[in-house]
């Protein structure tokens, strides 16, 4: 099941700039400058990033980014989240969203009465609105997963004007229910990392 919800902030990860009309700006200006994350989903130097050549997409690949329930787990094996900023650099007089979300993983839930949690929220420092996109996964199943999230227009959180804010994401994998049951949930279906893509939509200010 997905749901969205507009509060009052992403496999991670990876960003891509998708031109969209007239509104969007000169693509040569548009660049990311840096990335940053942190977490217990995502301690340093557990984080594989791939910048393309353009500087205008890139992929995060999670080596610690489980959640797992079961025999020797605690509860803070159950729930594991990972907050990555990006630092685009974008000329003055535009604005971005995130207009879609991909995920790709690998959730292996044997028994009922458990579920498994992919979550990621969006939203602009210095801002409080936010984006939130979640897909849950009932048990018993087990299987890759790989889920294209569209956002409304009309729920969107834009950056905002005249200013240069970094896009942040906080993003989590969680089980919940009966956790003495085995089970897990991981962020890419080979080799148990998540990748998450991320589409950007521009307008003028």
């Amino acid at each position: 099941m997905q749901s969205f919800a507009l509060l009052t902030l992403a496999s991670l990860a990876s960003a891509a700039v998708v031109p969209v009309d007239a509104n969007t700006p000169d693509q040569s200006q548009v660049y990311v400058q840096g990335i940053t994350y942190g977490g217990t989903g995502c301690p340093q130097n557990t984080v594989s990033i791939a910048m393309a050549s353009d500087q205008k997409t890139f992929t995060l690949i999670f080596d610690q980014f489980v959640a797992s329930s079961g025999a020797g787990t605690t509860a803070l094996d159950a729930r594991k989240n990972c907050q990555v900023n990006v630092d685009l650099k974008y000329p003055p007089g535009f604005s971005y969203s995130i207009a879609q979300i991909d995920y790709r993983g690998y959730v292996n839930v044997p028994a009922a009465g458990i579920t498994a949690i992919q979550k990621a929220n969006y939203y602009f420092s210095g801002q409080t609105a936010q984006i939130a996109s979640q897909t849950k996964f009932v048990g018993p199943q087990s299987k890759d997963y790989t889920t294209t999230d569209q956002i409304a227009m009309a729920a969107l959180v834009w950056s905002p004007c005249g200013a240069i804010a970094r896009g942040n994401v906080n993003a989590q994998v969680r089980l919940e229910g009966d956790l003495t049951k085995s089970a897990q949930i991981t962020v890419d279906s080979i080799d148990g990392k998540v990748t998450q893509t991320y589409g950007l939509i521009w307008k003028k200010c």
